[in-house]
This record gives C-alpha cells, sequence and structure tokens, in this order.
C-alpha cells in the first residue's frame, strides 16, 4: 500500500531518519517496521511561529516493495553524421539545454561561446576579485555555463507555464547536482557544484556528436531573403548555417547593438536596477528564526521582500544565505556587483539585491530633469535602458575610485543621507569605499530604495536585538544585471524573430527568462520551434 501525508516536524525529527520513520509511522497509525520506505514529495520551513517547523509532503510504501527514486533520462541520440543542424550562440541554461534538446530531435547542435570552457574562467575570476583586471569576454557573466554559474545556482522558479520544471530539475540531477534539488521549496546547488555539472553536460553534448567551440564571438551574419544565410565570428570565420538559436545572455549587449545595426527589430523591456545589501548570516538567521542562535539542523536563514515605494515596485532579488558578492561587471569602466552562495551556504554574509522597477517613461522623465543627453541616440531607441543600466554602472566605477572597488555605505546612514564614516567587514573582495550613493544612484531610484528599505526595517523587526535595519548592514552599488533591458520580439507561435525566418531569441538575454531554470526551458522550447520550423520546409 502507497500513502502520501503531510507533517510538521521539528528541524531535528527531519533530518533524523528514525525520528522521521517514527513520526510517519505514528500518522499512520502503523508500526514502523511495515514502512519499507518513503520519497519525499516535497520539503519547506515554516518559520512564521516563534518555533520553526519542517514542512514535509511524502509518499509513504507500506507493507510492499520500495522502488528507489529514478530519474528518466532522454533518449539522446548520435547525431554526428546528420546533416540537419542548428548553430547556438551561448553555452548558458538556454544554450545548453537547447542544445541537448535539439540532440533528442535528431538535430545536430554547433555551438559557439565567447567565453571559455567553465574551469578555465576561474583564474579569470581570480585576476579580477584580487587584480581588478577583467577579461570583457571572460567573466561572471561570459564563459561556459552563463552567469548562473559563478553566481549561486538557485534553481527555484515561478515559470511553471513555460516549460516542464520537474524535467529540468531531473536533468540537473543526472548530470551530477544533489537529489534534493527535486523536492526542496527553494532548490540550490551552489557555485562550487556547478562546474562539475556544466562539464558534464558538454561531454553529453559532445559524445552525441554535438558540437562546441569555445572563444568564438559572433560578430556579424548575412541576410538573405528574410532568412540568415552565414554568421561572421570575431576570428574571422564565416559560417553558412540553418538555423541560428540567439542565446546570449542578458549581458550581451554588443549583440543588441549587432541587430540594431541590422535594421531588425528590438524593444526596450522593463527591468530593475539597485545595490546589493550584506548583512551578518546571524541577524538575519535570528529574525527569521525567532532565536538569537540558529539551530544545527537549521540552514542559514533567506528572506524574500517586496512593496510598493515612491510608485514603483522594490523587491529583494537573488538572496544569498551564507554568501559573497562578486564583481559582475562585463567591460572596463563599468561596475557591477552580483552574489553567490556555495552548496553548504556557510560563509559569514548573507546578501540580497535590493533593486526597484525601471521602464522607459522613468528613464524619459529622468532626462528631462538632468537637462542633458549622456545617450548616444533619441528618447525613442530601443537601446535606451540599456544605456541607461551602462550609464549607472560607469557612475558606479567612478565613484569607487577605479580597481572594480565598490561605492558603499551602510544601511541607516543610507536612509538618512549621511556620510559612513566607517564600513562594516564585507564579502567583497576588491574592496569597498565609502561614498553617499544618492551621488551614483538615479533620484527616482534612490529615494524608492529608502523608502523600503525602512519598510522593510518595520517588516522584520525583533523585540530584542539588531533588526533588518541596522547599520551592521552595508548597501553596495550597482546591482544593476537583473534581466535584460532589452526585448528581441519573436512570433509567438512559430517563435523565430517577426522579420527573420530562422533565426529563434532564446532565454534570458532576448527577455523571455529570468533564472536557470526558466532559460532552461526556453532552450528546450526553441530547440522544439526549431525541429518545427525544419518538419514544415521553413
Amino acid at each position: 500500500m502507497q500513502q502520501k501525508i503531510h507533517l510538521m516536524l521539528s528541524p531535528e525529527d527531519a533530518v533524523m531518519p528514525s525520528s522521521l520513520k517514527s513520526a510517519i509511522a505514528l500518522h499512520c497509525g502503523i508500526a514502523p517496521e511495515d514502512i519499507t520506505g518513503y520519497h519525499i514529495l516535497k520539503k519547506s520551513i515554516d518559520a512564521r511561529s516563534k518555533i520553526p517547523y519542517i514542512q514535509m509532503h511524502l509518499q509513504v510504501f507500506i507493507q510492499e516493495p520500495f522502488p528507489e527514486r529514478s530519474i528518466p533520462v532522454p533518449a539522446w541520440k548520435n547525431v554526428e553524421h546528420v546533416k540537419r543542424n542548428a548553430c547556438i550562440i551561448g553555452a548558458g541554461p538556454a544554450g545548453l539545454f537547447a542544445a541537448l534538446k535539439l540532440i533528442e530531435l535528431g538535430i545536430k547542435p554547433i555551438l559557439f561561446e565567447r567565453g571559455k570552457m567553465v574551469k578555465e574562467r576561474r583564474r579569470d575570476l581570480a585576476l579580477l576579485n584580487k587584480k581588478g583586471i577583467l577579461n570583457p569576454e571572460s567573466n561572471y557573466c561570459f564563459g561556459e555555463g552563463g552567469a548562473g554559474t559563478y553566481s549561486d545556482g538557485k534553481l527555484y522558479t515561478r515559470s511553471n507555464k513555460r516549460g516542464d520544471i520537474n524535467r529540468i530539475l531531473q536533468l540537473f540531477v543526472h548530470f551530477g547536482a544533489p537529489a534534493n534539488i527535486l523536492w526542496d521549496a527553494h532548490p540550490h546547488i551552489g557555485t562550487n557544484k556547478l562546474p562539475g555539472i556544466i562539464t558534464a553536460m558538454r561531454q553529453c553534448i559532445l559524445a552525441c556528436g554535438g558540437e562546441i567551440h569555445f572563444e568564438k564571438k559572433l560578430s556579424g551574419f548575412k541576410i538573405k531573403d528574410h532568412s540568415i544565410s552565414h554568421i561572421n565570428l570575431a576570428s574571422g570565420e564565416e559560417i553558412k548555417i540553418q538555423s541560428l538559436i540567439l542565446a546570449t545572455g542578458h549581458s550581451a549587449d554588443d549583440i543588441y547593438l549587432l541587430l540594431k545595426n541590422n535594421s531588425l527589430q528590438l524593444e526596450a523591456k522593463p527591468f530593475a536596477l539597485g545595490v546589493r545589501i550584506e548583512h551578518p548570516q546571524s541577524c538575519i538567521d535570528a529574525i527569521q528564526y525567532h532565536h538569537e542562535t540558529r539551530s544545527e539542523f537549521l540552514p542559514p536563514a533567506s528572506y524574500q521582500l517586496s512593496t510598493q515605494a515612491m510608485g514603483r515596485g522594490v523587491f529583494s532579488f537573488c538572496m544569498c544565505p551564507g554568501g559573497i558578492i562578486a564583481p559582475a561587471s562585463t567591460h572596463p569602466g563599468q561596475l557591477v556587483v552580483n552574489g553567490w552562495s556555495p552548496s553548504k551556504r556557510n560563509n559569514p554574509f548573507a546578501n540580497s539585491g535590493l533593486v526597484a522597477e525601471v521602464n522607459k517613461h522613468d528613464v524619459k522623465t529622468w532626462l528631462k530633469e538632468m537637462k542633458t543627453w549622456p545617450f548616444p541616440d533619441t528618447e525613442n531607441d530601443p537601446l535606451l535602458l540599456s544605456y541607461f543600466q551602462k550609464y549607472v554602472e560607469e557612475k558606479s566605477f567612478q565613484a569607487g575610485g577605479g580597481n572594480f572597488k565598490a561605492p558603499a555605505q551602510r544601511l541607516v546612514d543610507f536612509c538618512n543621507h549621511k556620510f559612513s564614516a566607517n564600513l562594516p567587514q564585507c564579502s567583497y573582495i576588491p574592496g569597498v569605499a565609502s561614498v553617499e550613493l544618492n551621488k551614483v544612484l538615479p533620484p527616482f531610484i534612490f529615494s524608492s530604495l529608502q523608502q523600503a528599505l525602512k519598510t522593510f526595517g518595520n517588516e522584520m523587526r525583533r523585540k530584542k536585538g539588531k533588526g533588518f535595519y541596522t547599520n551592521d548592514a552595508l548597501v553596495v552599488a550597482t546591482e544593476s544585471r537583473t534581466s535584460s533591458p532589452v526585448r528581441i520580439p519573436r512570433d509567438s507561435i512559430k517563435m523565430h524573430h517577426l522579420q527573420i525566418s530562422n533565426l529563434f531569441p532564446c532565454g534570458e538575454g532576448a527577455g523571455y527568462a529570468g533564472g536557470i531554470v526558466s532559460a532552461a526551458m526556453d532552450g528546450e522550447r526553441i530547440a522544439q520551434a526549431v525541429a518545427s520550423s525544419r518538419a514544415q520546409g521553413l
């Protein structure tokens, strides 16, 4: 017999097999020895009351053989000598999952990545963190695995209507991710484990006859009869193509300019911009778990916040318990910060993006108040929000004094327009400089963040000790790569660009995803669209 049950357990009982089995037996009204096994279906933390509980949904097997959890593996084909192929630009989650799906569909993927293999990226990240030397083609955003590989590997998404989330998670497990991502409410792999998983994906693509070419940057293309006939690489090659999947990620602004210069339609897309907030992890633990000391059976606490401030949405983004703030710049002279956590989330700090929504109207209004025009084109340019994004990143770099040192301010000082005479210890390796951030952030962003921080402080207040609104917390500028500020429009059914029948915009860079899982699902959808277009002879 099988039975699905829901339990609320203490953190200790949830991790101790004997205690968990006893709780299952008590709930089902059976003897513990009658339980042959169980599968965890969903696991989450309920910390709303003073005593945190673990909620568990389980499938229990009673007096019958217990089947181990199996991971379905797609029937990947050998496509080495297949004539049908599709070129993919970008080896992030959208590009990699598109390649795997193409192989499953019997189409050979030929993938071009501007950056380096995942392990080789580490040297460039070390140079950036320790010496301020940026490689524009190999950094936290560019390279095998994309931006998600070295910025945490969070797999939580609300995009459940865009594809099969479980399939994506199961594929990650197949390639080496821990099985708990299948049932954790907020699955997370960790930056230390992702490189091995990405390497396994590459090896699978190559073993099936696909091709992957690193340090090959798209620099141009030729259009004939509303389709792309050839692509050009910065290294000098010209390659004839059948279909082109554009999965370049949210930071490849040169690709947007390339499309614009070829008179291809683009759209300005609202995005969000702000700062990184860093607290001591012990502070967040005490707030969320209602106790000065976190139980050894509970993970480092996280939070998710949102509010309306100054007429716009302000929200936490990419929260990293036990994490590190890192420089995610892709251009010299521009400063971007992001956050990541290792799998154990065992660093002493917790950081999160805190960002405010930005749209075309906001930027146009701000430009009128500026009474200057710092951008290269008119206010109707589809790259307007991209120009704005880079403008703020340049101001941040200058304010920090260069060498990727980040401008920063204590949290309460930030809200009170007060210069921070000194700064607390911080996880950001290149270092921070005390700066009044109203000199970096546009006024409408700065004021929205100020108001939101005070609101969040009230929401996360504790009776004793220090809460969220504290000068022990640090505000670091600038978090600006939350999503793409540009959308590459595509047909809603056939999925190709509105003007080019064999160009398939894909993932975050095209404006159709917002994280690893949603990008992976979009990659699979685009691969299916490529296969369908071929079946129809397009």
